[in-house]
């Protein structure tokens, strides 16, 4: 049985890290056809200019870890909550190994209470809205300050966001994708609501999976998703303890605007530096 969609309640913020165990099924088909690999040389080039670990919060199947992992030349470390997701993510980097190449290391936490020890990392990336899905301020300052604890001093924060989700039209039961994977064709039905109040947006996903001779297959879930604007990010990273370097309007370095396609943020643990990121 499908789960319950997210229900849109005054009294109560909708929880960011719920379906992403249904959604692992068809994260990597549905962004092959949306995001692709454009933001991989991005995290790529920053990766090759750092010396010390990486790590890649909410890191699903692998999508950037693995690429990471052959620019640096060396182990990258994800941590996601979801076990489906990392299930995946350990079965591209056993074909990896297989292949002769280093793979990654796959870590199931919670990016709130990081199983690391501190200044462990000098790069730590939160790339494609992944601190979105944080939809309450106590667990962004959560996240924040452990990040700003497992980062060596002069270390680099990179966080990717998508662009200002409340000034998405609100639609029901619209068809957003179709495609094949092998025998199967698929389609993604999708809706999306809002609490403007909270700034948060909730897609209702439908997954319909067909194979010819027999009962279509149904998944539904929701992923709620929380507006963090460029100026509140700024401002909550220099109260955690980083200087922001860089805010960028796409992948090759173009300037930021409120209406730019993608939000990037850049920042740099405060302290002594040791082991900097060229940025």
């Amino acid at each position: 049985m499908s789960p319950p969609v997210l229900k849109l309640r005054r009294d109560r913020v909708p929880d960011g890290a719920a379906g992403w165990d249904e959604y692992a099924a068809f994260y990597d088909w549905e962004n092959a056809q949306t995001v692709g690999r454009r933001d991989v040389p991005f995290w790529q080039l920053l990766a090759r200019r750092t010396r010390g670990q990486v790590l890649e919060l909410g890191a699903g199947t692998g999508r950037l870890t693995l690429p990471l992992a052959r620019a640096a030349g060396r182990r990258v470390i994800g941590i996601d909550r979801s076990a489906p997701m990392l299930a995946r993510a350990v079965q591209k980097a056993k074909r990896l190994k297989a292949g002769g190449l280093k793979p990654s290391g796959f870590v199931r936490g919670d990016i709130r209470a990081l199983p690391f020890r501190a200044k462990r990392f000098t790069l730590v990336i939160a790339p494609y809205g992944m601190l979105q899905s944080l939809t309450s301020e106590r667990d962004l300052g959560r996240l924040l300050k452990e990040v700003a604890r497992v980062l060596v001093p002069g270390g680099v924060f990179g966080i990717d966001l998508v662009p200002d989700l409340p000034v998405w039209e609100e639609y029901r039961r619209s068809v957003r994708l179709r495609g094949r994977v092998g025998s199967a064709s698929i389609r993604l039905i999708e809706s999306v609501r809002q609490d403007r109040r909270r700034g948060v947006t909730i897609f209702d996903q439908e997954f319909v999976t067909s194979v010819r001779g027999r009962r279509p297959v149904v998944r539904r879930f929701s992923l709620a998703f929380r507006t963090l604007p460029v100026p509140k990010v700024v401002a909550r990273l220099e109260k955690a303890g980083f200087d922001v370097e860089h805010i960028l309007g796409d992948y090759i370095g173009g300037a930021w605007d409120e209406r730019a396609d993608v939000w990037l943020v850049l920042a740099r643990r405060a302290g002594r530096a040791n082991g900097r990121v060229r940025i």
